[in-house]
């Protein structure tokens, strides 16, 4: 942490994200709640504010693993087809390139992400695959990571653009006093405003903690090399670029980094002038009421909901793919007061070593709070037997279901030993009386597809 001061500023936006609104006091490891007896401890200096904090910790020590596992997997690859005598020189250069810098990345991130504790995880890939540490796409530990290269070495552009742009939101009176930035990632727009503004306190609070490391170690002032992969390399050497990540000038006091879920956020009631939610809105699962909501809670009287994107909605209903004008008409609803939106077309993501770049048109607008709405309710509490490890599972209907097409498919799969064909299989499925074989051949055809194109994915880097 930083100065008493400091502590004594961030204890007083902070609320325990167990139990809701109750204060959080410091300790020597973190903070604790008087109410709930919950204690969560700081990682990296951070504050890790999750309902669960052991076990979300240990869901991100596995996503590391992980990813630790899938370098190694991928730089053996490399290394196995460079055995190849067929391949020229430039394909063997470029082979060469990735197999170490695989390599050495899982080393520098293994380094960087000590705080997780990494050491407590010990299974093999196989395992992960099987129980799901495959994350949905917004909650893996690498998505946005080429976001960490645009805020600290190559975006100077982008990031000046969004730091002006949302600056023209701020009331003609100046800045807000405290601000906080939801989903602020690795914190460049958080580190920009707070930087440039007259802002007394800047949080920015994201629940990814390779995002928020990088963030937090930079503004302080160090430097952390990290290789770039590019989307679509321009060259053999932008396959991997070691890129040196480092803030401009270390960031002046406070500026908080806070680890936990932006949709749930752990904070008071009321605490902040404003809230930033920079290309978040759209990627969240909430539905954007639901979330209007909770910024409404979040902010004093007369605050600010600074919103700036694109509004491209994804793995979203068309009934929630709002377009401006419903954004507008529901602000309104969720008791703010919308200023007119503004719209400018900036780059984004236009790194030097890909062809991979865009311009998009970029919404901003400042909705005022204007009067208190109902606190949207929490998702629905886990059953005892998940939160108790001593409990006994219940056997639900859905998992014997579940069991039953997970044997089908262990029966499936231990059928293949390199002999016997799929119609053979078939023939087997009928003998046990799982299903006619006319019908197994198409069946056992499509599993083994879909086995096959699974097995040859790669992790989203």
């Amino acid at each position: 942490m930083q100065t008493p001061r400091e502590v004594e500023t961030l204890r007083c936006l902070l609320a325990c994200p167990a139990c809701g609104d109750a204060s959080l006091a410091p300790t020597t490891a973190g903070f604790s709640c008087a109410v709930c007896g919950g204690s969560f401890p700081l990682v990296d200096s951070m504050p890790w504010l999750f309902p669960e904090p052991a076990a979300v910790l240990g869901e991100w020590r596995g996503r590391l693993h992980l990813l630790l596992e899938y370098l190694a997997r991928e730089a053996g690859t490399c290394r196995r087809e460079l055995d190849s005598d067929s391949l020229n020189d430039l394909t063997r250069q470029r082979l060469q390139l990735l197999a170490h810098a695989y390599e050495d990345q899982a080393v520098r991130l293994r380094k960087l992400l000590a705080p997780l504790e990494l050491q407590a995880r010990q299974e093999r890939y196989e395992v992960h695959l099987a129980l799901g540490t495959r994350l949905p796409e917004t909650q893996g530990l690498t998505n946005y990571y080429a976001n960490i290269h645009r805020d600290w070495c190559w975006g100077e552009p982008e990031n000046r653009a969004a730091c002006e742009f949302v600056t023209r939101l701020f009331k003609p009176a100046g800045p807000p006093r405290r601000l906080l930035v939801l989903g602020a990632g690795a914190g460049r727009l958080a580190y920009d405003l707070h930087q440039s503004q007259d802002i007394e306190t800047t949080v920015a609070l994201d629940f990814n903690p390779l995002l928020a490391m990088v963030g937090r170690r930079v503004t302080a002032g160090h430097r952390i090399s990290l290789y770039e992969f590019p989307i679509a390399p321009c060259s053999i050497a932008d396959h991997a670029v070691l890129r040196e990540l480092a803030a401009p000038t270390p960031a002046r006091a406070g500026l908080f980094f806070i680890l936990g879920d932006s949709l749930a956020a752990p904070l008071a009631a009321g605490a902040f002038d404003a809230v930033l939610t920079p290309w978040f809105v759209d990627i969240v699962p909430d539905d954007l009421p639901v979330l209007m909501r909770r910024v409404n809670r979040l902010l004093a009287p007369h605050g600010d909901w600074l919103f700036l994107g694109s509004l491209a909605w994804a793995d979203r209903p068309p009934s929630q793919c709002y377009s401006l004008e419903e954004l507008l008409a529901l602000a309104a609803a969720a008791g703010f007061a919308p200023g007119p939106a503004r719209e400018e077309r900036m780059p984004y993501m236009n790194s030097p070593a890909s062809r991979h770049a865009r311009v998009e048109t970029v919404i901003a607008l400042a909705a005022a709070k204007r009067s208190e709405v109902a606190r949207p309710g929490t998702a629905a509490a886990q059953p005892a037997w998940l939160k108790d490890p001593d409990l006994p599972v219940p056997a639900l209907p859905s998992f014997r279901e579940q069991s039953l097409s997970t044997r089908v498919y262990a029966f499936i799969m231990a059928m293949i030993d390199g002999r016997r064909s799929i119609r053979d299989m078939a023939t087997l499925m009928e003998e046990q009386k799982l299903m006619p074989a006319s019908d197994a051949i198409p069946a056992i055809r499509q599993f083994l597809a879909r086995m096959h194109a699974d097995a040859n994915k790669r992790a989203n880097f």
